[in-house]
């Protein structure tokens, strides 16, 4: 009998066995993709959910593999394409059959309002999807042949964009601050103010170029809470929080249940591309990586944690530090030894000190290797992020060789 399906909240993690019977706990599993299977049939898991992974061998360090394992109907290579390892639990973390898949009814996205619900029917919803506001009256014959086009694209629109009539009439207040000196006359808000609008009637065809408009222009709404986003958006953050201090495998679950319902999710994918990085898995960290979009590799959290990767990468070929040290202790100008221990330091997290041996480089002779070694130092600062304590001690000296 399996452990019953509840909605929790994703960023409460639980990876207690005696909650989840049937499940594999993995904090920091080691299993490489051809050993984490999906079953085709899982009489042991909660038919409610998809996604259990079987290990059929043990996966290192904590991993556990699954004490009833056996051979499977045909097992298949688990389909998200994770490079490595794999944190979910037989019991759904999000309840996506809950999500509401229908589309808005036309009673739901057209209403009447006042000048007392002026705040939620319009400032406040629109943080969460645009909202047209249309000012009309009674005698205004413009606006009865302005409101029917509104109202049919804005059924069109499926739920992306709303339509508020105000009855300037009976509820003058609002219209009067914003300025409305004629009817009949529309006010696109978005993201909590006013962004664009359009005084007298319009064709139906303007009218849809006006909402297609402000519709690509229009924030990204804010999760309302206890939504699915509001649920992944703090499973990110708490799962950023454990990755900075250190708790890589609560971090990793984390990161792993986001992509399980997301499997794009970017922050997600960097994050843990951040801890198989931490945790010297380079080539997973890179796998990882490949898996992010690539209309979304141009954010400066993907190009830094890329940019590791390949230094750590690099660095691999490498000797170690204290061969390195050795070397230099008798040759102090022997560069490419001190440009190998750079790579050495940096891979190692002593970043400080990887940015002096290549300072020292560059004091010694500036044209080495093409001006290699400032070079690799700029690289050093793109993969640190600008904000890197490292970044700016490295920059200050930098500054202080160049002009010394």
């Amino acid at each position: 009998m399996g452990f019953e399906p509840t909605t929790l909240t994703l960023a409460r993690l639980c990876s207690t066995p005696e909650l989840h019977p049937h499940s594999i706990v993995c904090d920091w599993c080691y299993a490489r993709p051809t050993r984490a299977y999906m079953p085709k049939h899982l009489p042991d898991c909660n038919p409610h959910f998809d996604s259990c992974v079987i290990l059929v061998s043990p996966c290192g360090l904590k991993g556990l593999s699954h004490p009833g394992s056996r051979a499977q109907e045909g097992p298949r290579t688990f389909r998200f394409r994770l490079a490595a390892r794999a944190f979910y639990m037989s019991t759904p973390i999000i309840d996506l059959a809950a999500a509401p898949t229908n589309v808005p009814s036309a009673t739901a996205l057209i209403r009447e309002s006042s000048d007392a619900a002026f705040k939620a029917d319009v400032i406040d919803a629109s943080l969460k999807q645009p909202v047209l506001v249309d000012f009309w009256a009674p005698w205004c014959g413009p606006c009865r042949q302005l409101t029917p086009a509104l109202e049919k694209v804005v059924i069109e629109k499926a739920g992306a964009i709303k339509l508020i009539k105000i009855n300037i009439d009976e509820h003058p207040q609002i219209a009067g601050q914003l300025g409305v000196q004629s009817i009949p006359a529309v006010f696109a808000f978005a993201g909590g103010r006013p962004v664009d609008g359009f005084m007298s009637a319009m064709p139906e065809s303007e009218i849809r170029r006006f909402a297609d408009r402000v519709i690509a222009a229009a924030p990204a709404p804010t999760p309302s809470q206890g939504s699915i986003e509001a649920q992944i958006a703090d499973a990110i953050k708490a799962a950023n929080e454990a990755l900075a201090a250190g708790d890589l495998g609560s971090a990793a679950h984390m990161f792993g249940m986001v992509i399980q319902n997301q499997p794009e999710n970017v922050a997600a994918l960097i994050g843990l591309a951040q801890i198989y990085l931490t945790a010297s898995e380079t080539e997973q960290a890179q796998t990882t990586l490949d898996l992010v979009p690539e209309a979304e590799r141009k954010a400066e959290a993907y190009i830094s944690t890329a940019n590791s990767v390949r230094l750590k990468l690099e660095a691999a070929n490498v000797s170690d530090t204290s061969a390195l040290e050795a070397a230099l202790a008798t040759n102090p100008n022997d560069h490419q030894a001190r440009f190998d221990l750079a790579l050495a330091l940096n891979a190692d997290g002593r970043r400080i000190e990887a940015a002096e041996a290549l300072i020292a480089i560059f004091k010694r002779d500036r044209s080495w290797n093409d001006d290699g070694a400032r070079a690799k130092l700029l690289e050093f600062f793109d993969a640190w992020g600008l904000k890197n304590p490292a970044t700016a001690k490295g920059r200050r000296l930098l500054s202080t060789a160049l002009f010394s």
